[in-house]
């Protein structure tokens, strides 16, 4: 699972993200985060009903976070007329020990999810595809901190069977054969390489509708799936493309042969990439487009970057674990938002050409 990091907050980002997680670095314990009880404790008999509008954060059918665009960037919301769909799959947003799954009737988690994960991340696509993104009782994000104890990969599971639910749902009843996007970041690429795995590995048919999917800020080996491959240049379809990004000059082991993809180039090489690639990063304020925000190179199993002058592309930092201090995990989509959102866009031009 990707390392859980803690950011330093800076007065203008207090209430913004993953704010919450600020505690930590004052706190210097991520034990706190720990819920008090075993994960079997709190399991809930029935899953989510998907035939609730309420338990999507995102459709294309209302109003709603994914259709913000930064201000003042002369961008359009297209989900009106998109030829595609992105199945998104927001990340942990859920950090507090009372339960090791978060309860989707809680309308403050809802809301903090809708302005950070889908207007932040989700909204990237809409210039491409109708976008559908599920609510799910998401694990508490101290669930990646300890492997020794069942309970955080048990609170996975849960979450992820919700999201297998969502999926079906959606396609029962809203996709009507269109050409799909999976995309997520953190958590939810967890979930949503177990969706491709599941699904799109095991059905010709549906893979032959994958646009390709976006797995940033996780793990995926080159071969992590039988059929589906990392994406070769920036118009490949049924194909993923995936990176973590850390600050340039540094290493981070773990992470060393994995699938990484340069956003500014959308190849698997690892020449540098220059920021004047960059077609503009959004800070998490989400006020507006810094051009060239910074530049990009793959280097073992990473995404390198040059730290980026303008605030709101924060660090993570956690307690105890110096070698992480230097992952811009939380910026994976912010610093290339522009370059994400064009290509979002090729792709499927790509691949309705290759349906002709």
């Amino acid at each position: 699972m990707p390392q859980p990091f803690i950011f330093r907050v800076a007065p203008a980002l207090r209430r913004v993200w993953w704010w919450p997680l600020a505690l930590l670095a004052l706190t210097g314990c991520v034990k706190l985060l720990k819920p008090g009880h075993e994960f079997i404790a709190t399991v809930p008999k029935t899953g989510p009903d998907y035939a609730q509008d309420s338990l999507w954060a995102a459709l294309p059918t209302r109003r709603d976070s994914a259709d913000a665009l930064p201000s003042a960037a002369g961008l359009r919301d297209g989900q009106a007329t998109a030829p595609a769909d992105v199945f998104f799959i927001h990340p942990t947003t859920y950090y507090w020990r009372g339960q090791w799954n978060a309860d989707l009737a809680r309308d403050r988690l809802n809301r903090y999810t809708d302005r950070t994960a889908i207007r932040q991340q989700a909204s990237v696509f809409s210039a491409a595809a109708r976008i559908y993104a599920p609510r799910y009782r998401q694990a508490t994000l101290y669930s990646f901190f300890n492997d020794k104890i069942p309970d955080g990969s048990e609170a996975l599971d849960l979450a992820y069977a919700d999201v297998k639910a969502a999926f079906q749902y959606y396609l029962a009843h809203y996709n009507r054969g269109r050409p799909i996007i999976i995309a997520g970041h953190s958590q939810g690429t967890a979930h949503a390489t177990r969706l491709l795995h599941e699904f799109f590995d095991r059905d010709p048919l549906l893979r032959k509708r994958l646009v390709a999917a976006y797995l940033i800020g996780f793990r995926a080996r080159p071969n992590e799936f039988q059929t589906i491959r990392p994406c070769p240049d920036s118009l490949a379809t049924g194909c993923f493309v995936a990176w973590n990004s850390v600050e340039r000059g540094f290493d981070y082991p773990p992470y060393d042969g994995l699938a990484v993809t340069n956003p500014l180039t959308w190849t698997l090489d690892t020449l540098r990439a220059p920021a004047a690639l960059n077609r503009g990063g959004v800070a998490l304020p989400f006020k507006g487009i810094d051009p060239h925000v910074t530049d990009a190179q793959i280097h073992h199993g990473l995404l390198w970057v040059t730290p980026p002058k303008p605030n709101g592309y924060p660090r993570f930092l956690l307690p105890g674990r110096p070698e992480l201090r230097h992952s811009f995990h939380i910026a994976d989509y912010a610093l290339f938002y522009m370059n994400i959102r064009e290509n979002a866009r090729a792709r499927v031009r790509a691949w309705q050409l290759s349906q002709r």
